[in-house]
């Protein structure tokens, strides 16, 4: 629990009250420590996982604890974009942040679902290039003012809101195959034991019938 991987997993569950703060101590200097450890977080994401593997560090805490802090950290900034008295985000990007909040709830809600009737649902390539635009889109929009690459990070944030949608979807699906492949196996269970019971009924009628029949004849 207490390797570097997932030290560098939990720093970025940590940072995030302090990032938060920058929407009541609303001054320039603290803003710009929100960004900043926002961006260091953001990098810790891909050394824990690269960490983990170059010294054989892999554990099911950090398999765990890497997905939820990643969605613990793009939400907080995505209220802290929202929350600030100068929002950081015009109007119509409210469409992406929207879908990436409603998506992370929506796989959070999958994964409980799956994980209870012990189906995996492991992290898609597409899903970390996802986690790599939003962290790099949000980056920019907190350094918004700061320098000219802020305005960009609102288009990055569009390519993360659609690459959001479609892992959304993508883990949906797989719910629903799962879901589709326990009703045919319930159907098919109906459907023998009824024919069982059908031949049960047969055989135990057929039975009754030989027995008043021989008594008859006795």
């Amino acid at each position: 629990m207490y390797s570097l991987p997932n030290l560098l997993t939990i720093s970025r569950i940590v940072v995030i009250p302090v990032i938060f703060l920058s929407v009541y101590i609303n001054t320039v200097w603290w803003s710009l420590l929100a960004a900043v450890l926002f961006i260091i977080a953001s990098i810790t994401d891909y050394f824990d996982g690269y960490l983990a593997r170059a010294r054989g560090e892999v554990s099911a805490f950090g398999r765990l604890l890497d997905p939820i802090a990643d969605k613990l950290l793009v939400t907080s900034a995505l209220v802290v974009l929202l929350a600030k008295p100068d929002m950081l985000v015009t109007r119509l990007s409210l469409i992406p942040i929207i879908v990436i909040l409603c998506r992370e709830l929506l796989v959070s809600g999958l994964r409980e679902f799956l994980r209870e009737v012990n189906v995996g649902m492991p992290v898609t390539r597409l899903a970390k290039w996802k986690t790599g635009f939003q962290m790099t889109a949000l980056s920019m929009m907190l350094l918004k003012g700061f320098w000219f690459w802020g305005g960009i990070g609102e288009m990055l944030l569009w390519i993360a809101g659609v690459l959001t949608f479609i892992t959304g979807y993508q883990y949906f699906q797989k719910s629903l195959d799962y879901i589709r492949k326990e009703d045919k196996k319930n159907k098919t269970k109906k459907t023998v034991t009824k024919t069982v019971a059908k031949k049960t009924s047969s055989v135990k009628k057929k039975s009754v019938k030989t027995k008043v029949a021989s008594k008859i004849k006795k």
